[in-house]
């Protein structure tokens, strides 16, 4: 999920392009929508920066240089709301309010993985009050879906009629699971996929480079933030390459550390692969030549069901152990099915 803070150094050229067509656009809430790992986070922050900036640029984007960009490199800016689960706001430096900070401090509670109504009603109360620099107030919210129903309801009417200095911009992986009427009140932006030339530049510059980077963008579905996450883990590219023949051998040594929700998306990737090959497509996530022959459709489609079903308890799993020896006995049983097509591999 987590695509960075953000920082002064400049912004990818596929975030650079966007910033620049959403400030020549007039607008009080927008909504980046898409696929995780295309820079959601740091396109908002971006346009955080434009909007508060003291010196703005001739394109209007921040200059990176004066208190407020400061302010927000160091998470203290005034006239900033950030809105995202207290479990993502610790990840990445961000302060919690002084009341969740003290109910966690003294375990009364466990950091949210959701956004917060008290938290929303607070960012309410933020975009009543006078700007403290005189350059307007914005809120980011961020993964806007982890908001519940309750805390959507919390933020729509100060959508619909925001006071008259506040910018709002909402940032989603996942836009369909939003209220209409969240949806309906922005101004909406599909992220731009970045072409592969500029995305092996940007990793190389991360310090992902070669067949690392050619290896981890495969894994990522295309995605640079995910690629760059990956690369960061302590997954070797070879072992992500080895993982779909090592599970049907049941040696799975790329679940053996991760967690219940890691290990479901691992497992979605190598199903979506093979359902790919059964229907006569290019696999996506990994190289054809490390797929293990592909099952029958319909046992696919039962795995592919079951990995949505067991998602959805993957973060609160009963018993850690024992959910991932399931998924794995799961994908041993579905890996084996008698094979039926033709374009399996012997």
């Amino acid at each position: 999920m987590s695509q960075g803070s953000g920082s002064t150094a400049a912004p990818p050229p596929w975030i650079a392009a966007q910033r620049a067509h959403l400030l020549a656009q007039r607008g009080h809430a927008w909504l980046l929508h898409g696929p995780s790992g295309l820079g959601q986070l740091p396109l908002a922050l971006e346009l955080v920066r434009a909007w508060l900036c003291e010196s703005p640029a001739t394109d209007g984007s921040a200059c990176g240089q004066c208190a407020s960009c400061h302010a927000i490199d160091v998470h203290t800016h005034a006239d900033l709301c950030v809105l995202m689960p207290e479990t993502e706001m610790l990840a990445q430096g961000w302060p919690l309010p002084e009341k969740a900070q003290a109910e966690i401090d003294d375990k009364k509670r466990k950091p949210s993985a959701e956004i917060r109504v008290e938290a929303m009603r607070d960012a309410v109360e933020f975009a009543q009050r006078t700007s403290a620099r005189g350059r307007g107030k914005a809120v980011l919210v961020y993964p806007a879906e982890q908001m519940n129903h309750v805390t959507a309801n919390a933020l729509l009417k100060t959508l619909e009629e925001p006071p008259g200095d506040v910018r709002f911009v909402l940032a989603s992986e996942a836009a369909h699971q939003l209220l209409p009427t969240i949806r309906s009140r922005c101004l909406g932006h599909a992220m731009a996929w970045p072409d592969d030339a500029q995305m092996q530049a940007w990793l190389a510059a991360q310090g992902v480079s070669g067949p690392a980077a050619q290896a981890w963008l495969r894994a990522a579905g295309g995605r640079p933030y995910d690629a760059l996450q990956l690369a960061h883990s302590s997954l070797e590219p070879q072992a992500w390459a080895d993982f779909p023949k090592g599970l049907l051998r049941g040696v799975p040594t790329v679940l053996a550390q991760a967690s219940p929700a890691q290990a479901i998306t691992a497992l979605q990737k190598l199903c979506h692969d093979l359902m790919a090959v059964q229907v006569g497509a290019a696999p996506r996530y990994f190289a054809a030549a490390d797929l293990p022959p592909a099952p029958p459709l319909a046992a696919l489609t039962r795995w592919s069901r079951a990995l949505l079903q067991a998602a959805r308890t993957a973060e609160h799993p009963y018993n850690t152990g024992l959910m991932l020896e399931a998924l794995v006995a799961q994908a041993r049983n579905t890996l084996h099915s008698p094979s039926t097509s033709p374009s399996a591999r012997p």
